[in-house]
């Protein structure tokens, strides 16, 4: 972390995430599925963080050798706090390309391993982008520190009901803040704009993450 802030100039932006339509979309998949099979939000942020990566691929890859590389594919960092102290951040490989149900189930392997010490050394090392989720313990915004070689990390915060206006009309909507943390020899605030513009776009249409 300390060669992370001395070597990378990090800028941070930061954009709440309209939710409704997702967390909507899935009370009512959830309601027709046994409880094991049941779907959560954070599975529905990880595919569209995912998916933006790979649209907007200055967030995803590597800097290395005095110069940036893109990545090939999105392997997506989870950080994982450990039981015993320590945190880890293995990756769910092409999670881009995954159905939700199956990054669902690779989301509860990778967890379940990594806290019982059994994760492969592929899965350690070939993060390109990684995502901090710390809404569940009540954090509203996560301002992360970028893994070198890595260029970015996006930082996701609690969902929780918010007074929105829209249309003229006020109400109460589902919403996160998300926060990314990214490499300014990189990219710059426009490409970091699009890719949060681009997670809130995929989740206006959960149903086609």
């Amino acid at each position: 972390m300390e060669r992370s802030k001395k070597t990378i100039p990090h800028y941070y932006l930061t954009e709440t995430l309209d939710l409704e339509h997702a967390v909507q979309w899935m009370t009512a998949t959830n309601a027709q599925r046994a409880v094991a099979e049941r779907l959560v939000a954070s599975v529905l942020l990880l595919k569209a963080a995912a998916v933006a990566a790979r649209d907007v691929p200055e967030v995803n890859g590597f800097f290395q050798d005095g110069g940036f590389q893109p990545a090939s594919s999105v392997h997506l960092g989870v950080a994982v706090a450990l039981r015993r102290g320590g945190l880890v951040a293995p990756a769910i490989h092409d999670a881009d390309t995954l159905s939700l149900d199956e990054l669902m189930k690779r989301l509860k392997d990778l967890v379940s391993r990594a806290r019982s010490g059994r994760l492969l050394r592929a899965e350690m090392a070939d993060p390109t982008v990684t995502v901090t989720n710390l809404g569940d313990l009540g954090v509203e915004s996560v301002y992360g520190v970028i893994y070198p070689p890595q260029v970015a990390m996006i930082g996701i915060g609690r969902v929780s009901e918010q007074a929105w206006a829209r249309n003229g009309m006020v109400g109460i909507r589902h919403v996160a803040v998300a926060t990314l943390s990214a490499d300014h020899r990189v990219s710059d605030g426009l490409r970091g704009a699009r890719f949060l513009n681009r997670m809130n776009e995929l989740l206006q249409e959960p149903e086609e993450l």
